[in-house]
């Protein structure tokens, strides 16, 4: 009996998440469930639950780059998907790696975890921007880190559009700022192109559930690009997988609990 074929090589480098709901596990999942192929670059391993963070244990810079090295130099990626950097020396290094490949970057500037701890240093954002935003097919910054990395308040729609402008100016080819953190019965994604701003609307599940939701966009938004879909279809199709993975999620763990990574699977 013939299966479905893995369409679409992403290498995701990332850091792992002994929960499941978020970083290289939440990536692998969606990856999979839309019918990709992921692969890995472990940066860091983390000791969390739906609780939160209670250790990281970061992974040697040189064993990054030979990770990456390894998958590119053999498998090849169609798209590269980036999460916890934690360091300008990773962010450095990687960046590095990245030069030997035209894949398309996802980059997902993980700053601070669902629980609040600090997941990239300091010291590391100028880094973020000098490396890898100019490389990037497209930057997927939550309000926080919008702010962040652009000096911008952002507290409405026309904000989130001038945070986008702005990691533009700094060279990403598009930039989507997510509005999840903003108050209101509507969340709204703003997509920044050359071509303009598109706002991207749902309506908001009032869950507890929600976490991972970050890494999960961006590696659907990964996967699908890397099976040749255009940036707009597949940043629309990475919300509705989102969405729906969030109005399914198994209600595990007593805190932040994870997506249903797999709803996209048929049922036995």
């Amino acid at each position: 009996m013939s299966g479905r074929i893995a369409k679409g090589r992403v290498l995701i480098v990332a850091g792992s998440d002994s929960g499941g709901g978020a970083g290289l596990q939440a990536d692998i999942k969606t990856c999979t469930a839309l019918g990709g192929y992921a692969m890995t670059a472990v940066t860091a391993v983390t000791v969390q639950n739906t609780l939160g963070v209670s250790d990281i244990h970061k992974v040697p810079v040189d064993v990054i780059a030979s990770q990456m090295r390894a998958v590119l130099g053999d498998i090849g990626a169609d798209s590269v998907k980036t999460g916890m950097l934690h360091s300008s020396q990773v962010i450095e290094k990687v960046a590095q790696e990245l030069a030997a490949t035209d894949a398309q970057l996802v980059l997902d500037p993980v700053m601070v975890a669902k629980g609040g701890a600090q997941l990239l240093e300091d010291t590391a954002v100028g880094a973020l921007k000098r490396e890898l935003i100019p490389r990037a097919t497209l930057v997927t910054p939550n309000v926080p880190e919008a702010e962040a990395l652009t000096g911008i308040t952002i507290e409405n729609t026309d904000d989130q559009i001038k945070a986008g402008e702005a990691l533009l100016s700094l060279g990403a080819d598009a930039a989507l700022v997510k509005g999840g953190h903003m108050q209101g019965d509507q969340i709204t994604d703003v997509l920044v192109t050359a071509d303009g701003s598109k706002l991207l609307c749902s309506p908001r599940i009032n869950t507890n559930h929600t976490h991972g939701t970050g890494c999960t966009l961006a590696s659907a938004i990964a996967t699908h690009l890397a099976q040749g879909r255009p940036l707009s279809d597949a940043v629309v199709r990475a919300r509705d997988y989102v969405y729906q993975a969030i109005q399914t999620a198994p209600g595990f763990g007593t805190g932040h609990g994870p997506l249903n990574h797999v709803h996209t699977l048929p049922e036995d």
